[in-house]
């Protein structure tokens, strides 16, 4: 019996560092079942009108306002190319079921400029690859302005998994956060974020946000994977 139980803990331990090593990478998202998340004719997007525009593949906007999904998900594997400018402050944005008051209905996972005077000495929860508010990235691997990054958002039920440039620098179990005040390690949640994650409904609207305190901010190859 002692034997079996070995063997028992021992598969779920291979199936747990399998699991972690699927979403610890960027995917081909030349497989079965990518496809766009946007079309480049903003045809399948929501948002005000004139404010994002798409040249030669690249999604920007020209205020804050985000572009959201016109389909809703639950299950999915995200991946996208973004490009800072100075000072940028940016964020995607998952789980969302308010269009108009997103930011304490959804989960924001951020962006930012992690090299300007003002993120560099941010909050790390305010920094590039946290999950706003609530857990920092374990590095920075954010480039720097002008330069391409690559972000690949994993959300399976209450978890997520962050890899940018080709580290997972982030994981994420929502169901821990229970208190819309308090983090589980007792730092302070903002005060805008006014629904626990525990909480949240699971099936919303992907999101980018849009140019944020005057700093623009660049999207490319937005694809998309539904998972069961």
């Amino acid at each position: 019996m002692k034997k079996s139980f070995s063997l028992i803990i021992l598969a779920f331990t291979c199936l747990a560092a399998l699991a972690q090593h699927e979403h610890a990478s960027h995917p081909s998202t030349s497989g079965a079942g990518w496809t766009d998340l946007f079309k480049t004719d903003l045809s399948n997007a929501i948002f005000p009108a004139d404010v994002w525009t798409v040249t030669d593949g690249v999604f920007t906007a020209s205020a804050d306002e985000a572009l959201w999904s016109e389909k809703v998900y639950n299950n999915f594997v995200l991946d996208l190319e973004f490009k800072n400018a100075d000072g940028t402050n940016s964020g995607v944005v998952v789980h969302a079921t308010d269009m108009q008051e997103w930011i304490p209905h959804s989960v924001e996972i951020q962006i930012a400029d992690d090299y300007s005077a003002q993120w560099s000495k941010a909050n790390p929860t305010w920094q590039c690859a946290a999950v706003f508010g609530h857990q920092a990235a374990s590095k920075r691997t954010v480039k720097k302005p002008g330069e391409w990054n690559h972000y690949t958002i994993t959300c399976i039920g209450r978890k997520i998994w962050i890899v940018l440039n080709g580290e997972l620098v982030n994981e994420f179990d929502m169901s821990l956060y229970t208190s819309a005040k308090k983090n589980p390690d007792g730092t302070d949640i903002p005060a805008w974020l006014t629904n626990p994650l525990a909480t949240l409904p699971l099936e919303g609207r992907i999101g980018l946000q849009g140019k944020h305190a005057g700093a623009p901010i660049f999207f490319r190859n937005i694809k998309i994977k539904e998972l069961p």
